[in-house]
C-alpha cells in the first residue's frame, strides 16, 4: 500500500510539474506575443503620447486628452463609460467577461506654470502648462498594455475581464479617489500601474497621505491711505496664518511636509483687499497622523481671522491616502520588467541628455543607468510626494512602477521632465512601462494563486481598516485649478 501511495503521489508531483511547465511555456508565448504586438504600433502611440504632451492640460479640463484616449480604446473593441464618478473627463473602457478582472490606471494632467519645449535648455512653449510628470505617457502606456491583453482575450488565449481606468487630476485634484469612493473598484482582482522617472523600478516605497485645502478670507476694501481704519484686510489675515504655521513647523512630526502658495492677495496697494486666498498642502507618511495637523493649520486660520476681524472659510479640495505595497506583486511585476530591459539611447539622445545633464544642480548619475533595472528594494530617489493611487491601493491589491522616461537625475516637476517627455526618450520609457504591465497582467490571467496571494496579503496589511475617503463626501473640485 505504502508503495502504490507513493506511486500515485509521484505520478501527481509529474503532472503537477508537466502542467507547471505548460503554464510557464504558454505564459512566455503571450508575453512575446503582447510585447510585439505593442511595438508594432510604436509610430501611433508615439503620436498619442506627443498629442497629449502638446495639449497639456491641467486637472478635470483634460477634454482633448482624455478624449484621444478613449476613441482609442472604442476603436480597439472597448465599451467605454465617460463621465463616470462625476467627473467629465473620466472613464471605465472594459472588455472581455468574468473573472479574473484585471484594472490598469491611466493619467493624462499636466501641471500649471511649467510650459516647455522639447529642448535640452530652458525654453518656455508659450503654453499655461506642462507634462512636467509625464502624465502623457502614463496614459497612453496604459491604454497600450490594456489594448495588447485586449487583443489575446479576443483570440481565446486569455479568460477574464480588462478594464482600462482613465484617472483625470491626480496633481491635486485626486480623480482616483472619486473612482474608489463610488465602488468603481469593487469588482476589480488587481490593479496595475506606472509612473515615468528616471530610472527603471518597481515601487515598493510607500507614498505620504496628504489633504490640500483652500483659505478664503473675507474683509472690508477701503482707501489704503485715506481711510484705513475702516478696512480690515483680508491679506493681513493670509499673512497671518502663514506665520502661524511657519512657526508650527517646529512643533510637529519631522516627517511631515506643508508647503503653500498664495492665490489671491489683492489687485491695488492703495486698497485694502476684502479678498485673499491661500493654497495649503498638508503631508505625512500615516493618514491617522495627517488628520490632526491639518486641523492644527485649520485653527491658524480660524485664529488669524479673528485677530484681524475677517472672516474665514476653507474649503477642502484633495485628500489622498499613503501608498499599500503589496510585495507578492510587486515580485512579479519586477521579473516582468526584468524580461522587458531598460531604454537604450541612440547617439543623438546621448547628446540630448548630456547637454540636459549640464542643467541639474546634482552631479548627475550615468547616462546608462536608462538601460539598468534597479534591484528589487532600491528606496525611490524621491519618497516625499503622493498620489491618488493610494486610495486605489487600500481597496484593491495594487502594484506600480516607474520607468525611464526621463533623462538620469532628472526630478520630477521639472521643465527638464517636461522636455525630454516629448521627445522620444519618453516614449521608449513609455514602452517599457507598457509591455512590463501587459505582461504582468498576463501572470495574472493564467495564474489565479497569484492574485491570491495578493489578496492574503492586502487582507493582511490592511488589518481592520476601513477605507473612509479623506476628503469626506465633497463632490469633484472640478475647478481647482482656476
Amino acid at each position: 500500500m505504502r508503495i502504490m501511495i507513493l506511486a500515485v503521489a509521484s505520478l501527481l508531483a509529474l503532472h503537477t510539474s508537466a502542467q507547471k511547465k505548460a503554464t510557464v511555456s504558454k505564459a512566455d508565448a503571450l508575453k512575446q506575443e503582447a510585447s510585439a504586438q505593442i511595438q508594432s504600433r510604436y509610430e501611433p502611440y508615439k503620436t498619442a503620447a506627443f498629442s497629449i504632451w502638446n495639449f497639456a492640460e491641467v486637472g478635470y479640463k483634460e477634454v482633448q486628452s482624455s478624449s484621444l484616449l478613449q476613441q482609442t480604446l472604442k476603436e480597439n473593441g472597448f465599451t467605454v463609460e465617460t463621465g463616470v464618478a462625476g467627473m467629465p473627463t473620466a472613464f471605465v473602457a472594459s472588455y472581455g467577461s468574468g473573472s479574473p478582472v484585471i484594472g490598469i490606471l491611466a493619467e493624462f494632467d499636466a501641471l500649471p506654470g511649467l510650459s516647455q519645449t522639447n529642448a535640452p535648455v530652458k525654453t518656455s512653449a508659450g503654453k499655461s502648462a506642462g507634462h512636467a510628470c509625464g502624465h502623457h505617457l502614463f496614459g497612453v502606456a496604459s491604454v497600450a498594455s490594456g489594448i495588447a491583453i485586449k487583443e489575446l482575450i479576443a483570440q481565446k488565449k486569455l479568460t477574464g475581464t480588462i478594464k482600462v481606468f482613465g484617472c483625470p487630476a491626480e496633481e491635486g485634484g485626486g480623480g482616483k479617489i472619486y473612482l474608489v469612493r463610488e465602488g468603481f473598484f469593487k469588482d476589480v482582482d488587481v490593479a496595475i500601474h506606472c509612473h515615468p522617472g528616471s530610472e527603471n523600478m518597481i515601487s515598493t516605497s510607500s507614498s505620504l497621505a496628504n489633504i490640500s485645502a483652500k483659505f478664503r478670507f473675507y474683509g472690508i476694501s477701503a482707501h489704503a491711505s485715506g481711510a484705513p481704519e475702516r478696512g480690515r484686510s483680508s491679506l493681513d489675515a493670509v499673512e497671518a496664518m502663514n506665520n502661524m504655521v511657519n512657526m508650527m513647523r517646529e512643533h510637529v512630526p519631522q516627517e511631515t511636509r506643508i508647503h503653500y502658495v498664495i492665490t489671491r492677495g489683492g489687485l491695488a496697494p492703495n486698497v485694502v483687499p476684502d479678498f485673499a486666498e491661500v493654497y495649503y498642502t498638508v503631508r505625512h507618511p500615516k493618514k491617522d497622523v495627517l488628520q490632526p495637523i491639518f486641523e492644527r493649520i485649520v485653527n491658524t486660520g480660524k485664529g488669524a481671522a479673528l485677530g484681524t476681524e475677517t472672516r474665514m472659510e476653507y474649503e477642502i479640495i484633495g485628500g489622498v491616502h499613503d501608498l499599500l505595497i503589496n510585495n507578492s506583486l510587486a515580485e512579479v511585476m519586477y521579473k516582468n520588467l526584468e524580461l522587458t530591459g531598460g531604454v537604450q539611447y541612440t547617439q543623438e539622445e546621448m547628446e540630448f541628455a548630456r547637454k540636459m545633464q549640464t542643467t541639474f544642480d546634482i552631479t548627475p548619475p550615468p547616462l546608462s543607468n536608462a538601460g539598468i533595472i534597479k534591484p528589487l528594494n532600491t528606496p525611490r530617489e524621491s519618497g516625499g510626494g503622493s498620489t491618488d493611487v493610494g486610495d486605489v491601493s487600500y481597496a484593491v491589491p495594487t502594484v506600480g512602477m516607474r520607468a525611464a522616461t526621463w533623462v538620469p537625475g532628472t526630478a520630477a516637476h521639472s521643465w527638464q521632465a517636461v522636455a525630454a517627455g516629448g521627445t522620444e526618450i519618453g516614449t521608449k520609457g513609455m514602452m517599457v512601462a507598457a509591455k512590463t504591465m501587459a505582461m504582468t497582467a498576463i501572470d495574472l490571467f493564467l495564474n489565479p494563486v497569484l492574485i491570491l496571494k495578493a489578496k492574503e496579503e492586502f487582507i493582511q496589511s490592511i488589518g481592520t481598516y476601513q477605507y473612509k475617503a479623506l476628503i469626506g463626501d465633497r463632490k469633484p473640485a472640478l475647478n481647482y485649478r482656476d
